[in-house]
């Protein structure tokens, strides 16, 4: 049986929206609209290019491995971007085709600290103040004696 893009897309929404905050999928899900299915890449269109960017920061692992779930171990990811929201051409929003970037590591490079550990600390500014005598005065800075 060959399932429809529409059917697969709709299988991982099932299986993301059981893995994800409702509030996420509603604003990161919902929205997407699926296109089509040739040849195990499945098309679907988002509504901006901020819109591809967070998906694939924060949600392509997850695209990834329920894609694959759905169609195979040589799932591919294409998407739609919607450029612009007015002056549909024939009824169509100007659109522009990216393929998912499929990073495996998106960690952060490490990064040296610019100082030393063994540098001596801060002193401790009230150290020589045990038989001081504070006055305090209202809506002023303190007064050691």
């Amino acid at each position: 049986m060959n399932k429809t893009h529409h059917d697969v897309w709709n299988n991982c929404l099932q299986i993301i929206k059981d893995i994800i905050p409702s509030i996420s999928y509603k604003t990161w899900f919902e929205p997407i609209v699926p296109l089509k299915l040739e040849n195990n890449v499945l098309t679907i269109q988002v509504p901006s290019p901020f819109f591809y960017e967070y998906l694939e920061e924060q949600y392509i692992d997850i695209l990834r491995k329920t894609l694959r779930r759905e169609i195979g171990t040589d799932a591919k990811l294409e998407y739609n971007v919607v450029m612009e929201n007015t002056n549909y051409l024939n009824g169509k929003p100007y659109t522009v085709r990216y393929p998912s970037r499929n990073k495996t590591d998106l960690n952060n490079k490490p990064v040296q600290v610019p100082f030393e550990l063994t540098q001596p600390s801060i002193k401790k500014p009230f150290r020589n103040t045990r038989n001081k005598k504070f006055i305090s005065t209202r809506n002023s800075i303190p007064i050691i004696i």
